[in-house]
């Protein structure tokens, strides 16, 4: 029947991709001690009557390790950048100097290192889960077309195929993983 039954690799390729992009922009997200422009891309300031990401009511800095500025381009917004700082739970207190907001970034302690080393560990998983998930996906039409009249021979390859692809995606998930944790806890 369909013999000439070709999977779209490509497709699960994009998605593992996109489920390591969401890891990144995740680890990203965690304080190590060390400052980081990436740390405020979550934080939004309510800024001309709707929320604005920070990056675009002023400049972002990182002068030194445990130091983030923010140019802040109109001083009427200044307040509304620290305050959005303060509620953004990262922990850091602005300190405002004209239209410049510093962020000092406070040395972590070991049982911080420690519970932000677990935060990473459940972004990993998230991240395997997104992963096992798009096999599923992959192993469901191998699995379809098998029922249309593809050879068992072809739907071997295939599943080793979307195998394959899984275990490189899960071990690059490990890696990152490995690697940020190892960031944590580094003093």
């Amino acid at each position: 029947m369909s013999d000439d039954f070709e999977l779209d690799t490509d497709d699960l390729t994009r998605r593992m991709d996109g489920a390591m992009g969401a890891l990144k922009t995740e680890f990203a997200s965690l304080r190590t001690g060390r400052g980081s422009a990436t740390m405020l891309e979550p934080v939004t300031v309510d800024a001309y009557g709707q929320q604005t990401p920070i990056n675009q009511v002023g400049t972002v800095n990182v002068p030194e390790p445990r130091m983030v500025t923010i140019n802040v381009w109109d001083k009427s917004l200044v307040g509304a950048v620290e305050k959005a700082i303060m509620n953004s739970g990262l922990g850091i207190n602005p300190q405002t100097n004209g239209t410049i907001v510093m962020l000092p970034i406070p040395e972590l302690n070991e049982e911080r290192r420690t519970e932000l080393a677990r935060v990473a560990a459940q972004y990993a998983e998230h991240a395997r889960v997104a992963i096992r998930n798009v096999r599923r996906d992959g192993m469901d039409r191998v699995k379809k077309a098998k029922a249309d009249g593809i050879s068992e021979d072809d739907q071997k390859f295939w599943e080793s195929e979307v195998q394959d692809l899984t275990d490189t995606y899960i071990k690059k998930v490990d890696e990152a993983l490995e690697h940020k944790q190892a960031e944590i806890m580094q003093v």
